[in-house]
């Protein structure tokens, strides 16, 4: 028998590339409700800002912006603070250290001087290697326990820019108080945090959520069906959220707009039960990631309020949010 080589080479590459193609979330998946704890660590330790040195700011240090990640210190890996320290005071050299930083996903290396103050050497740079903060779990996927989150990134406030994650948690909150959002101010959920309880890891932070593995057990929950956008409709829908405690609760909404063309802005709503009204004003921080539920199947989840407006809200579809966690 004769093989033709090209045509089995070609055979085989169709049947290798075909299933890259192919996201496996379920069809139907654990809503969340609950609120997190969040603990991300930064790839790298970031600059947040500058301070003044005898009342001044180094001006040895133009290289290094805010939003860098400083990743090494004369060749040696620091990932914390305390490190970063360490490895400075152990390597000063005529008051300079040679310093490895990322820088919008490039790595750069320069000299930084440092200024002695009262016989320490300092940096006049702030910086910070890992953000805590609280939102609320929109999904887990019961074959895979992947999960997602808040539906938008978690950004640093300084720098207003995307964390660059190198590992995280989430873990158990404690909802101990609201401050209630008003026209131009948006509130937010207060909570207690317990370490001691992790649900799992994250292993991303992106435009449109935060997403890992949840290696606790899985709550035991009805499963709802995913909704293709097609299937949102104008009209009533509910949210589920913590504003107490840890107790979840399913609150009326009335959405009045569905946009397919934005990224994140799919779902425009706005809150109209009295008693979420009531508690907190409209959407508050800690709320994003908060599933959105329509005819008993799950089609989103909140992710903005609007400041001017806080009855008024965005939320994302949930397949994007499913395509975004099976993503490498």
């Amino acid at each position: 028998m004769v093989i033709d080589v090209k045509k089995l080479k070609i055979l085989l590459i169709s049947f290798i590339l075909l299933p890259l193609n192919v996201l496996a979330y379920s069809d139907y998946i654990i809503p969340g409700g609950e609120t997190l704890g969040i603990e991300i660590n930064s790839d790298g330790i970031m600059v947040i800002g500058f301070y003044q040195i005898n009342g001044k700011f180094n001006k040895g240090n133009p290289v290094i912006k805010s939003g860098d990640y400083i990743t090494k210190v004369n060749g040696t890996e620091v990932t914390t603070v305390n490190e970063l320290t360490a490895v400075i005071e152990d390597n000063v050299d005529d008051g300079f250290v040679e310093v490895t930083y990322n820088r919008n996903g490039k790595e750069k290396t320069s000299k930084l001087e440092l200024i002695k103050d009262d016989d320490v050497y300092k940096t006049g740079l702030y910086v910070k290697d890992s953000i805590t903060g609280i939102g609320t779990l929109s999904y887990i996927d019961p074959e895979t326990k992947i999960f997602g989150a808040l539906g938008h990134e978690i950004v640093e406030s300084n720098t207003n820019t995307v964390v660059e994650i190198k590992s995280g948690i989430i873990f158990r909150n404690y909802i101990t108080g609201i401050d209630k959002s008003s026209n131009g101010i948006p509130g937010s959920k207060n909570a207690k945090f317990y370490y001691d309880t992790t649900y799992g890891k994250i292993l991303k932070n992106t435009n449109v959520g935060i997403y890992g593995i949840y290696e606790n057990d899985l709550p035991n929950k009805e499963l709802y069906e995913v909704a293709t956008p097609d299937e949102i409709k104008i009209g009533k829908a509910t949210i589920y959220t913590v504003l107490e405690g840890e107790k979840i609760k399913d609150y009326s909404i009335e959405i009045t707009a569905i946009n397919e063309t934005s990224s994140i802005k799919n779902i425009s709503f706005v809150i109209d039960d009295e008693e979420l009204l009531d508690k907190t004003g409209g959407v508050v921080q800690g709320m994003s990631g908060s599933p959105i539920i329509q005819n008993d199947k799950i089609i989103g989840a909140v992710t903005h309020v609007v400041i001017d407006n806080p009855t008024t809200g965005y939320g994302i579809f949930i397949t994007t949010m499913l395509e975004e966690g099976e993503k490498n």
